[in-house]
């Protein structure tokens, strides 16, 4: 079984910034792609920012050159940095991870959420 736990919301006002965690633990034999998503008050949950195995990475328009993905294999943590925050960056922040648990069985895991308020 593989567990994610999320950290870094909060509260914070407009051109701030927060850093988001997402650490995966337990059975896994390797991590594919790992990323963000987020899901705002009202709305549908959208793609925030993605990186591969490998260091690619992926981002929404709405983020680019404001928001950092990168991932530390070593733990299996996935992190954003967000600058430059705006009141629409305002959601429930979810970590999405592609793992293996063992050779042939991936699994697409969500957390829980954490959120963030930027207020104006």
């Amino acid at each position: 079984q593989v567990q994610l736990v999320e950290s870094g919301g909060g509260l914070v006002q407009a051109g701030g910034s927060l850093r988001l965690s997402c650490a995966a633990s337990g059975s896994i034999f390797s991590i594919n792609i790992m990323g963000w998503y987020r899901q705002a008050p009202g709305k549908q949950r959208e793609f925030v920012a993605n990186i591969m195995s490998g260091g690619t990475t992926n981002y929404a328009d709405s983020v680019k050159g404001r928001f950092t993905i990168s991932r530390d294999n070593a733990k299996n943590t996935v992190y954003l940095q967000m600058n430059s925050l705006l009141p629409e960056d305002t959601g429930v922040y979810y970590c999405n991870v592609g793992v293996f648990d063992g050779p042939g069985h991936y699994m697409n895991l969500w957390g829980k959420g954490t959120l963030v308020t930027v207020s104006s």
